[in-house]
């Protein structure tokens, strides 16, 4: 099957986290991820975007899913891809994140899609490193690549116009690495965004993102639904 695709081109260098982006990125981005549903329900998914393209992915913690569907984009999209769990890496044995990394780096890398349990460790490499970063989540940070995605699903069914639409984030949102991405994503696109959940895993600064607050679901039960 036959894609149409031009270069896109964010604001951005890296992808660190959806607070980064402008909406124009953001609209960049779905609008173009739209043109691949077709492509991945057909026998040819392969194309030739990023030939000659390196691609590391760089996961300190264990994501089965994360991990594999970077490895699948990647790969269909025609880079050369390298999966690497570092449990067991040097860290352990004294060696800093940047030296991993650059010792990772002498194979001409050009991007890197990293987990991390540490928040912010995605920026702290994006300024020591020349090769692009994408954040696949960072503690209980961000993971903008998941709030994308969930934008995505909830952007179609909408015929595209989440402006007015009133979503609840409900969980354990303390401790989740995809809520503050969310919340910055759904709020850019237009939406009301309220978090949901006991008052003990609510974290404290989240009324500062302009988000309403409930620790009773029955209060949200006609709101649109993301559970963490």
């Amino acid at each position: 099957m036959a894609i149409k695709t031009k270069a896109i081109k964010i604001s951005q260098k890296h992808l660190l986290g959806i607070q980064d982006l402008s909406i124009s990125d953001i609209n960049l981005i779905l609008n173009e991820a739209s043109n691949f549903i077709a492509l991945n329900k057909s026998k040819n998914k392969k194309l030739d975007i990023l030939k000659g393209k390196t691609q590391i992915n760089l996961f300190f913690e264990p994501s089965t899913r994360t991990q594999s569907s970077f490895e699948l984009a990647g790969k269909r999209l025609g880079a050369d891809v390298m999966s690497m769990n570092m449990g067991n890496s040097a860290i352990k044995k004294g060696e800093t994140l940047i030296d991993t990394v650059n010792n990772i780096l002498s194979m001409k890398v050009d991007m890197i899609v990293m987990r991390h349990p540490a928040p912010g460790a995605s920026q702290f490499l994006s300024k020591h490193v020349k090769c692009q970063i994408i954040n696949a989540g960072d503690g209980t940070h961000e993971h903008p690549t998941q709030a994308l995605l969930d934008a995505f699903s909830m952007r179609n069914h909408y015929k595209n116009n989440l402006s007015g639409k009133k979503v609840v984030i409900v969980g354990d949102i303390k401790h989740s690495r995809v809520a503050l991405s969310n919340i910055y994503c759904l709020q850019l696109l237009g939406a009301e965004v309220m978090v949901c959940g006991p008052a003990t895993l609510i974290p404290k600064y989240i009324e500062s993102t302009g988000v309403k607050v409930s620790t009773n679901l029955d209060d949200v039960s006609n709101l649109i639904f993301i559970q963490m």
